[in-house]
């Protein structure tokens, strides 16, 4: 008979300083991969359609916020389908261009086994997606109508991003790596008018996806990238979908350099008025989140649903270290959302 395997509070705080695979050889996660890393360290090859097929999801999302848009890409497979997302957001005229493809069986998607092994490309009707890895970060280029974005996000030596192992058992556990303040430049190009990405005021963020979930699963997320005092300043926070695994995604970022966040953050906002402000709190953190933008999406296709409310708007208050220095941040763009997922 089979047995379920659970993990300790303490296996989830343990910092992992060299690759190690995800999963063992019978696919069950790998008890040395439990844990967190400031580089994706994790080997992920071992995720696919062979074991567990149907639970298996594989995904990258780039947000890239910019003094005039707002972008999200999204690469996904979850064995049985392919589902893709282009959305660009004017905050001048508050307008989007949105296309979203989900292609059942799975095909025209490439992801490779583990960050950095590979380009990610996406292809379906009227949607070109490809994000390659190059010298000093990551190149994206899209193409869906009315929009083509060409983005390079920088990844200086030293930038450290966040990467976590969430071990709900030894069947069901996820990878994430969320890297966020990389510096973005080039172009976005909307009815054929080129904008320029300023320098210094655009931000991509990474969420990097590799596990075996549950079917049916709520959380929050929360990401800042800007400049504060001189210093580039980056936000991490999650919560729901941790609960009870030991494993918390929360830190802060100062000039590429990590501060992990051990533990839970308190999450505080209204259900039934995403837009009023929200409290994230815990760990030396105490961070206030107003939003000017609810990007509300529904969807439900039988055997896939979600419910979306991702907020967009502007981080401010402290974090206090370790050693108890106080940094203070406001004017941070970034979002925090609401999300529960059947898929």
């Amino acid at each position: 008979m089979s047995t379920t395997t659970r993990f300790s509070r303490q296996d989830s705080r343990s910092e992992i300083t060299a690759p190690v695979e995800l999963t063992l050889p019978d696919g069950r996660l790998n008890p040395a991969a439990v844990g967190w890393a400031r580089s994706p360290l994790i080997r992920t090859d071992g995720i696919g359609p062979r074991r567990s097929w149907g639970r298996n999801k594989r995904w990258e999302y780039w947000n890239i916020m910019t003094p005039r848009f707002i972008v999200g890409v999204t690469v996904s497979s979850i064995d049985y389908a392919a589902v893709h997302e282009v959305w660009v957001f004017d905050r001048e005229s508050n307008e989007a261009v949105h296309r979203a493809a989900t292609v059942v069986p799975a095909r025209g998607v490439s992801l490779p086994g583990s960050l950095g092994q590979g380009p990610v490309t996406a292809r379906a009707k009227d949607l070109r997606i490809e994000i390659t890895e190059e010298t000093g970060g990551v190149r994206m280029r899209v193409e869906v109508p009315r929009a083509s974005i060409a983005v390079f996000a920088e990844k200086p030596a030293g930038h450290e991003c966040l990467a976590v192992v969430v071990p709900w058992t030894d069947r069901r556990f996820q990878y994430t790596v969320k890297d966020v303040a990389r510096c973005a430049t080039g172009t976005i190009a909307i009815d054929g008018e080129v904008y320029d990405l300023p320098a210094g005021e655009s931000w991509a963020v990474l969420d990097h996806g590799r596990g075996r979930w549950p079917y049916d699963i709520t959380w929050n997320w929360g990401a800042g990238s800007g400049r504060y005092r001189g210093s580039v300043i980056g936000i991490q926070v999650g919560g729901k979908w941790t609960d009870g695994t030991g494993a918390t995604e929360n830190a802060f970022f100062v000039d590429g350099r990590m501060h992990k966040i051990h533990d839970d953050v308190t999450w505080d906002y209204d259900q039934a008025d995403f837009l009023s402000p929200w409290s994230v709190c815990g760990g030396g953190l105490d961070a206030r989140f107003v939003p000017f933008y609810d990007r509300v999406a529904r969807t439900n296709l039988g055997i896939i649903a979600a419910a979306t409310d991702q907020c967009f708007g502007v981080w401010s208050g402290t974090f206090t270290t370790a050693n108890g220095e106080v940094i203070p941040f406001e004017g941070i763009e970034g979002w925090a959302e609401h999300v529960h997922n059947r898929w």
